[in-house]
């Protein structure tokens, strides 16, 4: 007898861990914060020139659908849907590699570089909002961006779940001027980096470096004439046998 129970026990606790597992949030709805966020918190966000992502900025998938994220936020200004997220995904991270904090001024935008900062206006109030965007969603047609829920409820529809904004990129010129490269390829054996990168350079008659990085060895093309040269380039390489290729600036965390 307790050697049955001692076995419905132990199938007890693999459900829980196998259901554990498979849920990546504690919770399966999305919920609003016990306390309102305070005025210090519904600061806007200040602006910064940050180093890119490289990761963030690379096409991605989901739900069958794939986005390929913006190069350079300027000029950006679009209007759209908002909608908010707040406790299912506090303390997860974000695509970028940090902690949501629903009470910081943030956001998730599907093709925005991360990081980047918008100013959100509510178009049927006229508030507005300077949030730092570094994740990505929301994954739904009829959304432009998400907001965090301090941002939401400074925006005055954090009740309501969605807003018909206006999203607008701000920028900071830059100090330097930022040099566009291509990463071909990447692998641990020099010989064959050193092979493509000779084939590439009789091919194409482009610059190109070789860098050790973490015990990788990455082929890069450039520096590029121009932004507009570069995903030219970028283009006809996926086109071919590189379809991984992607751009990568010199101001860009790697």
């Amino acid at each position: 007898m307790n050697k049955v129970l001692l076995q419905l026990g132990w199938c007890f606790i693999c459900l829980v861990l196998l259901n554990a597992c498979s849920n990546r949030y504690h919770i399966k709805h999305d919920k609003a914060p016990l306390r309102a966020p305070t005025e210090l918190e519904m600061q806007d966000a200040v602006i910064t020139n940050e180093a890119k992502s490289v990761s963030a900025g690379r096409p991605y998938s989901v739900l069958g659908k794939r986005y390929t994220p913006m190069s350079d936020e300027k000029g950006y200004l679009m209007e759209g849907v908002a909608s908010w997220y707040g406790r299912k995904f506090h303390g997860y991270h974000t695509s970028n590699g940090e902690i949501f904090n629903m009470f910081d001024m943030t956001a998730a935008h599907k093709t925005l570089p991360l990081p980047s900062f918008v100013k959100v206006t509510n178009l049927d109030n006229g508030k507005s909002a300077i949030v730092r965007v570094n994740d990505r969603g929301p994954f739904h047609d009829d959304r432009l961006i998400d907001l965090s829920y301090a941002a939401a409820y400074k925006l005055g529809y954090h009740l309501n779940g969605t807003a018909k904004v206006k999203v607008e990129a701000i920028t900071l010129e830059r100090q330097t001027p930022r040099l566009t490269y291509i990463q071909v390829a990447a692998g641990s054996q020099l010989d064959k980096i050193q092979a493509i990168a000779h084939a590439l350079e009789q091919k194409m008659a482009l610059d190109n470096v070789i860098t050790l990085e973490n015990g990788l060895y990455k082929l890069r093309l450039g520096p590029m004439e121009s932004d507009k040269h570069a995903q030219s380039v970028l283009n006809n390489l996926r086109k071919g046998e590189f379809i991984q290729a992607f751009l990568l600036y010199s101001d860009q965390q790697l």
